[in-house]
């Protein structure tokens, strides 16, 4: 397709596979096989499948193939696999790249099951992992083991407390040292990322949060170089079960159409809000990467163009406050995923971050009184009204 188009065009046009019929909406090809019109024709398709051929769903299918063409151009990467879910990709993309005795460096700082799969499944067979505060990049450096580390991983926008990762920096580490760049990209959504350009060598996604935009679906991609892509990742996946289904990647192609729209409309209600609450006596702390106060905030504008869809901030009387002034949202849904046309409060602390021993979430910054805000699509005045009115009620 044509590469000097411009986001909200590739976003409408990338990757479309017409049939025979001149279909305008993409079609959903849902079927889980596809016949041959000859026993040898089956034979070299099973020895090489040519571009638009096709073997089996869990290893690739039209509607999921317009949907990883899409997300590529968009992510500017070479190719990507569609996969079941956000954790199938994250899993997907270290998993097939490890074995026994391998090293990873991560940062703490990260989502709960993110966490699971690199404390419990890497190593429960034999990959070493070693934990570093992802903003301090001479721990980066001293963790990074030349010709052993295989891979870095981080979120470049931590969860929930929306630390950012300099992202060229610590790919020249770990690029200095052999290793890829593996970067869970979702806070900074595909619309405000620059991962890939400042050296991220695999960017992951959970599509379920601002891809399909309002939670009708699980789904989830990792985006790199074709070769990654194609000889690692899909025959990892396709053995193992994670892709994704033809009518998932269908609800995902139509996220697709408006996520540029909704992104940037709910950045600027993010923005809002943040300002608004910001300096508020009940809240300790507003966390924001475009607010002055966020500890890398000129990164964050360095980065990313806007500061993103989440707020985060901290109900200094702690967990009671905190549950009453969820309790007294009219407008915010309470919910734990996030990216939703709704906008939705999660309580880190006893839900997505739950299983983290109490030492751990304090280092993380994970508090009692913690709210990540997820902003929707609603009148950022109305969302403002109502955080205030709940917050009269703590």
């Amino acid at each position: 397709m044509t590469k000097d188009w411009k986001t909200r065009t590739k976003l409408v046009h990338e990757g479309v596979r017409r049939s025979q019929y001149g279909e305008m909406a993409e079609a959903i090809f849902l079927t889980q096989g596809f016949a041959y019109p000859s026993a040898e024709a089956a034979e070299a398709r099973f020895i090489k499948a040519g571009e638009d051929e096709f073997i089996y769903a869990r290893y690739g299918n039209p509607t999921v193939r317009m949907f990883e063409d899409r997300i590529a151009a968009l992510e500017g990467t070479e190719d990507a696999f569609a996969a079941a879910s956000g954790m199938a990709a994250v899993n997907g993309a270290l998993v097939s790249m490890l074995r026994a005795g391998d090293h990873v460096v991560s940062a703490r700082a990260l989502f709960g099951s993110c966490l699971y799969i690199l404390e419990e499944v890497l190593g429960r067979y034999g990959v070493e992992v070693t934990f570093v505060d992802g903003t301090d990049l001479d721990q980066w450096r001293a963790a990074v083991r030349p010709g052993v580390t295989k891979a870095v991983f981080f979120e470049t926008i931590s969860n929930p407390t929306l630390e950012v990762i300099d992202i060229r920096a610590v790919a020249d580490i770990a690029h200095a040292a052999g290793a890829l760049v593996v970067a869970d990209n979702v806070f900074a959504t595909p619309v405000y990322s620059r991962a890939a350009e400042l050296g991220a060598d695999v960017v992951v996604y959970s599509t379920t949060k601002h891809i399909d935009g309002q939670g009708r679906a699980l789904g989830g991609v990792i985006c790199g170089r074709r070769e990654f892509i194609r000889k690692t990742v899909e025959t990892y996946m396709k053995h193992t079960g994670g892709a994704m289904s033809p009518f998932n990647a269908w609800v995902m192609l139509n996220g697709m159409v408006t996520l540029d729209l909704r992104c940037r409309a709910m950045s600027d209600s993010a923005a809002r809000i943040a300002a608004a609450l910001d300096g508020d006596r009940r809240l300790s702390r507003v966390i924001y990467p475009h607010l002055p106060g966020h500890p890398q905030h000129a990164l964050a504008r360095e980065q990313m163009e806007e500061g993103g869809t989440i707020v985060t901030f901290d109900i200094a009387a702690g967990k009671e406050a905190a549950f009453r002034f969820m309790n007294a949202l009219k407008i915010v849904l309470i919910s734990n995923n996030l990216g939703d046309a709704k906008s939705i409060a999660t309580h880190p602390a006893t839900t997505t971050h739950q299983r983290l021993p109490d030492d751990q979430k304090a280092r993380l910054g994970i508090t009692p009184g913690l709210i990540r805000l997820s902003v929707g699509l609603e009148d950022a005045g109305d969302l403002i009204a109502d955080l205030r009115q709940a917050l009269d009620r703590i």
